[in-house]
């Protein structure tokens, strides 16, 4: 007799959508997503979608109706709550439009909970477009499986960033004169945030600017130059396997 298949199946199309989820509480899809659904997918009626909402967690949704121009979708069982994400924020500068992609996919899929774009004197772009940035890190979060969105805030100049800042957060500073060894200085920090520079770096009253702040810790990532889009990637992996989820999740097993 054949083994009755998993439910729901693990190669289900997966999709953020902007309204709260609810068992029996039908979503109607339209747009991009609809066209993936029912043209790239090729999804019918009685098919599967897992839905997230950043709200309430994951869900297993049947196919109700799968038409031309909108797919309509019931949630049946909630596999997942939403995660609890590590407290770490990202403030890297303005980077190129493909680097600064780059830079937010992978913030994304590392599980970074908040990323504020910095303005600084040397910065090539001073604009962020919320719209693709909004569609960026949507699409690596279903990419990857997460179930919270990361923040992604408007741009600020570096001033109004720092006369801001928590007194109770860490504003780690990759600064390319050097510091402490990031990996010591991350240990234990799990209210904490990293602060990058543009391709040019920052410049000597930034940097004074900077150090000035109390909350701030000055790190090196090594003895290497780093692009910027490389120096988030690095710093962001290495605080969550010193002090964030991976670390915990290690030490769990």
């Amino acid at each position: 007799m054949p083994a009755t298949p998993a439910w729901p199946p693990k190669s289900a199309p997966r999709l953020f959508v902007e309204e709260a989820l609810a068992a029996g509480h039908r979503v109607t899809l339209e747009g991009n997503q609809a066209h993936y659904l029912a043209k790239v997918m090729r999804i019918e009626p009685g098919g599967t979608v897992l839905l997230c909402d950043d709200l309430t967690g994951e869900w297993a949704a049947m196919v109700i109706e799968a038409g031309k121009r909108h797919v309509t979708v019931e949630p049946v069982d909630r596999l997942r709550d939403r995660e609890a994400v590590p407290d770490f924020w990202l403030c890297p500068a303005l980077l190129k439009k493909d680097r600064f992609d780059l830079l937010l996919e992978k913030a994304t899929e590392l599980g970074v909970a908040e990323i504020r774009p910095v303005v600084t004197r040397r910065c090539v772009a001073d604009k962020l477009n919320a719209g693709r940035a909004r569609s960026i890190v949507t699409e690596a979060a279903e990419q990857c499986a997460r179930t919270a969105l990361p923040v992604v805030a408007e741009p600020q100049p570096l001033a109004k960033l720092l006369a801001s800042w928590p007194e109770d957060r860490t504003l780690f500073f990759a600064d390319e004169l050097g510091g402490e060894p990031a990996a010591e200085a991350f240990a234990g920090n799990a209210r904490a945030a990293l602060l990058t520079g543009p391709e040019g770096g920052f410049d000597e009253a930034e940097r004074a600017a900077i150090r000035a702040l109390l909350q701030v810790r000055p790190i090196t990532l090594g003895p290497r130059i780093l692009r910027g889009e490389t120096a988030v990637i690095a710093g962001a992996a290495l605080w969550m396997g010193v002090a964030g989820d991976w670390h915990n999740s290690l030490a769990r097993g």
